[in-house]
């Protein structure tokens, strides 16, 4: 069937998505809190039609951005995870880091542990030299994690994202990048 790999943490696990998924996963992508930073909140189909998309990916290759549930506790609670980054910009081809958590789910370091089981993945399975994530300036508590994460952030790299029509607020973005540490050192 398919080689979705499952990453587990001391609180979490990082999973393949199910159906009962989908109507947590949309109530999240309609709360305006969670959705800040994004463009617009996601419909109901919408935020069907994105889970199966990552479903999907994570059938294909084995990994992506898994559903995330709480050990002994919520069995869904938002994503983390690795993309391929689809569209072109000066840093591309690259994979994406990336998280979006339900709010109440938030300030409790679930992002930065489910983060960590992803980045040792990239490198240590994937065999990726490097990640990247990348966010609207505003969005402070992404730029934490990033930063908890290691990740650096040089002002020189921010861009335009290119999905985004020019005079969009949120078409800024800075971007963070993540080298794969040398043996025997990591960065978390």
């Amino acid at each position: 069937m398919s080689n979705a790999q499952k990453l587990t943490t001391p609180r979490l696990i990082l999973r393949q998505w199910r159906e009962d998924d989908l109507a947590p996963f949309a109530a999240m992508n309609g709360d305006p809190r969670v959705m800040e930073h994004f463009p617009s909140l996601l419909s109901r189909e919408k935020s069907d039609d994105l889970a199966r998309r990552l479903a999907e990916r994570i059938d294909e290759r084995g990994w992506g951005l898994w559903a995330v549930e709480v050990k002994d506790g919520a069995p869904f609670i938002g994503f983390v995870g690795l993309a391929k980054v689809l569209w072109s910009a000066h840093f591309t081809p690259c994979v994406e880091i990336g998280w979006r958590l339900a709010f109440e789910h938030w300030h409790k370091g679930y992002a930065t542990e489910a983060a960590r089981a992803a980045i040792d993945f990239a490198f240590d399975s994937l065999m990726l030299d490097e990640l990247v994530s990348f966010t609207v300036p505003a969005n402070l508590r992404s730029r934490a994690v990033m930063e908890r994460l290691g990740m650096t952030h040089d002002p020189r790299e921010d861009f335009d994202h290119p999905e985004l029509p020019v005079g969009h607020p949120i078409r800024r973005h800075v971007l963070y990048r993540l080298a794969k540490p040398q043996a025997g050192r990591r960065t978390h």
